[in-house]
């Protein structure tokens, strides 16, 4: 009896093992069947007027195609259940976009194709890990050859697969060209971008870098409350801090020169006279060290610094009815009025600049045209030269150069501002700007990269990039930037910034940043 019941016992728990087994079994996934709208073969599938791309084919499908299909982009991961393909045809359809990632887990491939679609351009390492393929189609495309599709180039010239001959759509440059017969080098994706970078809360009508004791600095003179304001770059938290002051009345200019290692600072005020400042290392300060004659200088406008033959030098341009621009010169003890230029005439702005290796000024004024100076090396003086022609109400003139071509920019504040060219004997108008309510028009360099910055008292700052093609300034960015005063480009620990003086707002400070668009 009881062998009876254990046979019994044995015979349930096989049967009920061959149940569970069958009920595995027959709840294993079935392999895919092909789908609705494709027709397979034992290796082959076919989708005709499909709306979209199937997620799955039977596995023994190895060649895949498309034709009219409904859907005009391929999706990242489109094949990612059908590794096993060898052979795909996405032709004759209408496909604009495909995904960096549409063809991803296709690392068996052999042949794709994607002609007679209307793509302009493909992302970049769209064919990363299809280390197998032999021959790529991408006939009968729209492609635009810009920046996007520098890769592609690059990918052609180094893949082991054979890519037919495909043809450029646009730009008109490289209309009808041969894409396989580009290079690389025929792209010119380098780009620049100023970037708002950081933000200081407080106007400021003038700006300047420089450099001292090894390190960079600035100075903002603020005119609202009386202060020649230092900032200093802070290696660590990589932003401007702030490092010292000089309390001052009205400022309109605080202006560095570094003469023997030691540190000066010009400060131009409209009330209580100008002043010199020098850096007490000692006392890691700064000291007031001389007065400017009051009498020559009675409502300063701006300050230039420059040295001629070893012998340092500053000017001022007084804007007062009474005042005279002055020369001053250092020698060795302080800083003497060396010459008068001329009285009453309301300078605005002066400019130092060298015409064929010789030292030159460029007086603006509200009361005649620019007038150019040329150092006299014999008499150690300015003599008065020429003016600039048909150029009224010029607020400042700005110089700069291209290779060995002499140019500069002209503000005003009604009218048109302008940028012209020395061509030997006088300056020649190559470019006008609209300029409603400009006083100041900066070019500076940054790199190997010439700008002209626009400011506006009514409308947005326009920052200009030269174009040597052209050889003509051509609008780049907008900055937004209250009644902007003076720009100062400085560079520090590799890196590249513009200063931007605001007298009606906070004062601001952008990055130039450099943009391969290849990557984008």
């Amino acid at each position: 009896m009881g062998n009876a019941k254990r046979i019994f016992k044995r015979c349930t728990f096989f049967l009920w093992i061959s149940s569970v087994l069958l009920l595995v079994e027959s709840r294993k996934a079935k392999p895919p069947r092909c789908p609705a709208s494709c027709t397979c073969t034992k290796d082959n599938a076919l989708c005709e007027n499909t709306g979209s791309i199937p997620r799955s084919f039977p596995p023994d499908v190895i060649s895949l195609s498309f034709v009219k299909s409904g859907f005009s982009e391929i999706p990242g991961r489109s094949f990612i259940h059908s590794p096993a393909l060898h052979l795909l045809f996405i032709e004759n359809n209408k496909i604009k976009s495909i995904s960096r990632y549409a063809f991803r887990g296709l690392k068996s491939l052999l042949y794709l194709s994607l002609a007679n679609n209307n793509l302009q351009t493909l992302p970049k390492d769209v064919f990363k890990g299809m280390d197998a393929l032999t021959k790529v189609d991408l006939r009968g495309n729209v492609f635009n050859c810009d920046c996007k599709l520098k890769w592609l180039v690059d990918w052609i010239y180094h893949t082991n697969a054979t890519v037919d001959q495909i043809y450029c759509s646009s730009p008109p440059l490289y209309q009808g060209k041969k894409i396989n017969d580009l290079v690389p080098q025929s792209f010119d994706c380098i780009t620049t971008e100023f970037a708002s970078y950081q933000t200081l809360k407080f106007e400021s009508i003038s700006v300047e870098s420089f450099s001292y004791g090894g390190d960079e600095y600035v100075v903002f003179a603020q005119p609202f409350i009386g202060k020649c304001n230092f900032l200093e770059w802070d290696h660590v938290e990589m932003v401007f801090r702030d490092y010292d002051y000089i309390d001052s009345t009205s400022t309109v200019i605080c202006k560095p020169l570094v003469i023997d290692k030691q540190l000066f600072i010009l400060v131009a005020q409209l009330f209580g006279g100008s002043h010199i400042y020098k850096r007490d290392t000692s006392a890691n300060k700064f000291i007031k060290i001389q007065d400017i004659d009051i009498l020559k200088i009675r409502k300063p406008n701006d300050v230039e610094t420059f040295h001629i033959d070893g012998e340092h030098f500053f000017v001022i341009a007084d804007s007062s009815k009474a005042g005279s621009t002055t020369v001053y010169k250092w020698n060795g003890n302080g800083f003497y009025s060396h010459q008068s230029l001329h009285p009453w005439y309301r300078d605005t702005d002066v400019e130092y600049l060298e015409i064929g290796s010789k030292p030159h000024l460029i007086l603006s004024s509200s009361s005649q045209r620019p007038v150019v100076y040329q150092w006299n090396k014999g008499q150690k003086q300015f003599e008065r030269r020429t003016d600039i022609p048909e150029m009224e109400d010029v607020y400042a003139v700005k110089h700069f150069k291209v290779k060995a071509d002499l140019f500069i920019c002209l503000t005003r504040f009604i009218g048109d501002s302008k940028v012209m060219r020395w061509d030997g004997s006088m300056f020649s108008e190559l470019q006008t700007f609209p300029s409603r309510g400009s006083m100041v028009f900066q070019p500076f360099a940054v790199d190997n990269w010439q700008y002209a910055v626009l400011g506006s008292d009514y409308s947005f700052t326009q920052v200009y990039r030269w174009d040597a093609k052209k050889g003509q300034f051509v609008r780049f960015q907008e900055l937004n930037i209250q009644a902007p005063r003076a720009f100062s480009p400085v560079s520090i620990d590799n890196r590249e910034f513009l200063l931007a003086s605001s007298f009606k707002g906070k004062t601001q400070i952008y990055e130039h940043l450099i943009i391969d668009l290849s990557n984008q």
